[in-house]
């Protein structure tokens, strides 16, 4: 199925096709958060488990940012097409991707391999949680073509206006997730490994289908009358343009996950119990934050689409709508984290596990959950940007987030002593100084008239 999103009401338009995305994530969520379920409540000593596990989450964060950016890359560049209407440039753009991907993958995994024990090293990872750290990050590591070519397919079907399939996928694999790391720890007692493997599989088996179907798609797609019958392999002219695109995305995400990392080694200085709170906290964090991006990543795709198909006049509807539709589904998220976290975290722990830890997780939250309106607005602004190509504004306003959360993340703690939770102050503030300079841009590319800006 593929969607037009050139045509029909814009709120429409936005609601029907960033519901499912956002959905999405909610399921892909679904896979870390059972990971840390099911550690923290079946696997003896559930608090050195999820904080074993929360040192490699950081590390699959910058995987993660590879996969994300050859998502963007391929997806922005094929709405555009897809807009225009120039169906064999789309289908060239995507075999393209898949090559370009997969080698973009083979070598992170050689690396990711070969000094996954360095880098936990370097993030300070205690001696006791190094082996169990390793295992996790060596089997999240084994299966990353699936994650990386999953995350290609989902930007394809974004491109073609569907959001719908990815959904269902998910959807299926998620739930299937949670009975497999259960009956891998429980009944087979594989411990952290047993979590790890469910993880593979699920992933494995909704990557293929989903590379199965994409490819069915492809070839059901015509050319139109004006268009030459032949689509090249491989277009060294198109993957430069989609590097434009990726590049970008790719530095932004994995600077974000450098930090992410940078302020985990801050946390594991605090101790055991306070990487425990983190670890469990920052799952229901990132559900939040992961959803708002994937929303981020819609507007991309519509904007990209409408610019393609020379309806400029679309976007900044396009924009509002956005911002309503994050509104909508991130302030229960906000009242819920605030006012009832501390009893959501310890569903992920152990009856008896430190009060400190739990203490941890309810502060994280109450200092988080309030401001969510300013990362919101900040990405929905940045879709619009990127969906623009303008990558360099991106990723000023994302690096200024960053550098403030770093920065901050170090000063607070140890300046002027405020402890775990001058950590958790740094969010914030990178979010609000950042959302506004993405604003102030979001203005100023919105008044670019001209429809050849990929030109």
């Amino acid at each position: 199925m593929t969607k037009d999103l050139t045509c029909g009401k814009p709120s429409k338009v936005i609601f029907t096709f960033c519901l499912p995305l956002f959905a999405s994530v909610i399921f892909q969520q679904l896979y870390n958060i059972a990971d840390s379920l099911v550690a923290g409540n079946f696997i003896e000593n559930g608090e050195s488990a999820i904080a074993a596990i929360g040192n490699s989450y950081e590390i699959t964060l910058v995987y993660l940012a590879f996969a994300f950016g050859c998502n963007m890359g391929c997806s922005v560049i094929v709405s555009r097409f897809f807009g225009q209407k120039a169906i064999n440039k789309a289908k060239a753009s995507i075999y393209t991707a898949l090559i370009t991907t997969t080698i973009t993958c083979l070598i992170l995994m050689v690396l990711g391999l070969t000094l996954g024990e360095t880098i936990l090293r370097l993030i300070k990872t205690p001696e006791n949680l190094l082996a169990d750290s390793k295992l996790y990050l060596d089997i999240y590591t084994y299966g990353l073509l699936f994650v990386f070519i999953y995350n290609l397919c989902t930007g394809i079907f974004s491109a073609f206006g569907d959001s719908k399939t990815p959904f269902i996928f998910l959807a299926i694999s998620s739930i299937a997730n949670v009975f497999m790391d259960i009956v891998f720890v429980v009944v087979f007692q594989m411990g952290i490994a047993g979590v790890a493997w469910a993880t593979f599989i699920c992933q494995g088996i909704s990557s293929i289908l989903s590379f199965v179907i994409v490819l069915y798609r492809i070839k059901k797609l015509k050319p139109f009358e004006n268009e030459i019958d032949t689509v090249k392999p491989f277009d060294f002219r198109l993957l430069k343009t989609m590097l434009i695109i990726a590049i970008p995305s790719i530095l932004q995400q994995s600077f974000v996950s450098i930090g992410n990392i940078l302020i985990q080694s801050v946390i594991n200085s605090f101790g055991e119990s306070t990487m425990a709170g983190y670890s469990a906290v920052i799952k229901l964090q990132n559900l939040v934050v992961t959803g708002l991006t994937t929303l981020s990543n819609g507007i991309s795709n519509y904007t990209a689409q409408n610019l393609g198909g020379g309806k400029i006049e679309r976007i900044r509807p396009g924009f509002i709508s956005g911002l309503k539709l994050t509104l909508i589904l991130i302030i229960p998220f906000s009242i819920i984290y605030f006012f009832f976290g501390k009893y959501i975290v310890q569903i992920f722990l152990k009856e008896g596990t430190s009060s400190e830890a739990i203490e941890v997780a309810n502060n994280f939250l109450r200092i988080i959950a309030p401001f969510y309106i300013l990362v919101a607005t900040k990405l929905i602004a940045d879709g619009v940007i990127r969906g623009y190509a303008k990558m360099g504004l991106f990723m000023t306003d994302t690096f200024l987030d960053l550098f403030l959360r770093v920065g901050l993340a170090f000063l607070f703690p140890y300046v002027f002593h405020l402890g775990s939770n001058g950590i958790w102050l740094s969010w914030p503030i990178g979010w609000g100084l950042s959302m506004g300079l993405a604003v102030i841009f979001y203005i100023f590319v919105t008044k670019d008239k001209n429809k050849n800006l990929y030109e």
